[in-house]
């Protein structure tokens, strides 16, 4: 689902895997927003990622979590 948020940008609520997340995409936890900043792969497909906070979260290759994204406007 696709929805416009104030200012114009286009948002779409995905679920992310740990070979779909990108830096920029909003991954809800605990009730909480954290906005990706970097990604680094791990072993057997595994990433840690470093959220805007200075906090990091490792997700397993099976993990999947909820997300928002930002799409860009053509």
């Amino acid at each position: 689902m696709n929805e416009r948020f104030p200012g114009g940008a286009l948002v779409s609520q995905i679920e992310v895997t740990s070979t779909t997340v990108r830096r920029g995409d909003v991954i809800q936890l605990g009730g909480r927003a954290y906005r990706v900043q970097d990604l680094f792969q791990l072993s057997q497909g595994a990433k840690q990622l470093l959220f805007e906070s200075g906090e990091l979260l490792t997700i397993h290759a099976r993990t999947r979590l909820a997300a928002v994204r930002t799409m860009r406007r053509r």
